[in-house]
């Protein structure tokens, strides 16, 4: 007698297995003196590098970000909300604004789809200043 594999295990023995290459957090901290900082990184695929920041309301952010790669994007995240305060996929790679509420923010960078799913690479220097 024969058995059959069910068609959805059949599926996994032959679909290609996509790691998810997850997030990494990085805690901005400010220098003695010093309003901004310049940092140099890189990222693969679906991965995404979070840097957070402590602020407080009514501060001005402003965030830059330098790449070759044209798929490169961030966002910025304010405390406590899950939507984007800033879209950079829609905005482009330069924020500046008035601060909405005291707290952790988080600036995200990522690769759009297009570009994670070919698994393309981007080095990136983000500038990120709280005055």
């Amino acid at each position: 007698m024969r058995t059959l594999m069910p068609l959805g295990a059949a599926l996994l023995l032959v679909s290609p297995v996509i790691a998810d290459e997850g997030s990494r957090t990085i805690k901005v901290q400010f220098t003695k003196g010093a309003s901004a900082k310049v940092i140099k990184g890189s990222l693969r695929g679906y991965e995404s590098v979070n840097y957070t920041v402590s602020a407080r309301a009514g501060q001005t952010m402003t965030v830059r970000l330098t790449t070759a790669n044209g798929s490169n994007y961030f966002n910025v995240t304010e405390p406590g909300k899950d939507e984007a305060l800033f879209n950079g996929s829609v905005a482009g790679n330069k924020f500046g604004g008035t601060l909405p509420s005291t707290g952790t923010y988080t600036v995200q960078v990522y690769l759009m789809r297009n570009a994670a799913r070919r698994g393309e690479t981007a080095a990136y220097t983000l500038t990120i200043a709280v005055r």
